[in-house]
């Protein structure tokens, strides 16, 4: 099995090589191409207006200058253009991605790119926390994903589908067990704008998020992490809400 490794932490990313030794508990024949730097909140955006700039790092190791989406066309169209992936692993990512960072998130970015070229792909990602943030349980997911992984790909994922998978804050030894989950929802009044003043007096701004204070719901991805738990949850490529759409159509009198 020849598996595609990438992030959107970048090539020197330390949960980058978390799932490089993940894969390579699956296969012999791993390769990781990952962007140059950091391109973390990117989401699924393609470098249309500058070249894509290729640099090897070693054997089956590649970084290019670009995006998650990117470094997963790059390898599938170009690098291993000849033998494609058989698996796509994006991660491990240093942080959780979860409730509505899946529409931000450059590692979920990289999971749905293997899935449009038609290869099972995963979203991997560590939650962290205060006393976690400088190191976080990069071992959890390198203790479970490898189970995990043969596990899903046993049961089959259905073509325009892909998994994203996130470890709770914790060691391997503390986790409570594996759940199947469905994306959670933020409050949105958490969001926020941080101003700041340079050292001329003049504003910059962070976008910033408030701590979670609110229950979160059950059965999502969200509890699962706050009860110790890894979460799996199937993402659809396919956005269309079909009750809508039947609607709409009643509406509008399709094929009337």
């Amino acid at each position: 099995m020849r598996i595609l490794v990438t992030n959107d932490d970048g090539i020197h990313a330390p949960g980058l090589e978390a799932c490089a030794r993940i894969a390579q508990s699956l296969s012999d024949d791993v390769w990781v191409v990952a962007p140059e730097s950091d391109q973390s909140g990117v989401a699924h955006s393609l470098s249309l207006s500058d070249p894509l700039r290729l640099r090897q790092v070693e054997d089956k190791r590649f970084a290019v200058k670009g995006t998650p989406t990117d470094c997963v066309i790059m390898a599938v169209r170009h690098i291993l253009f000849d033998q494609p992936p058989d698996l796509v692993l994006s991660g491990v990512n240093r942080g959780q991605n979860i409730a509505e960072d899946v529409s931000y998130s450059g590692t979920v970015a990289g999971a749905i790119e293997g899935t449009i070229l038609g290869i099972p792909s995963l979203a991997l990602s560590q939650r962290f926390g205060k006393g976690s943030r400088e190191e976080p349980h990069f071992a959890t997911a390198e203790r479970f994903a490898p189970d995990l992984v043969r596990k899903l790909l046993a049961e089959g994922i259905p073509p325009g589908i892909l998994l994203n998978v996130n470890f709770p804050d914790c060691p391997p030894d503390e986790v409570k067990g594996i759940l199947a989950t469905a994306q959670g929802t933020r409050d949105q009044r958490l969001l926020r704008i941080d101003e700041r003043r340079d050292g001329r007096g003049h504003p910059y701004y962070w976008i910033a998020f408030e701590r979670q204070t609110s229950e979160t719901q059950p059965g999502s991805d969200m509890r699962a992490l706050d009860e110790l738990c890894v979460s799996v949850t199937p993402l659809r490529l396919d956005m269309t809400d079909e009750p809508l759409m039947t609607r709409l159509a009643l509406l509008f009198g399709n094929g009337g």
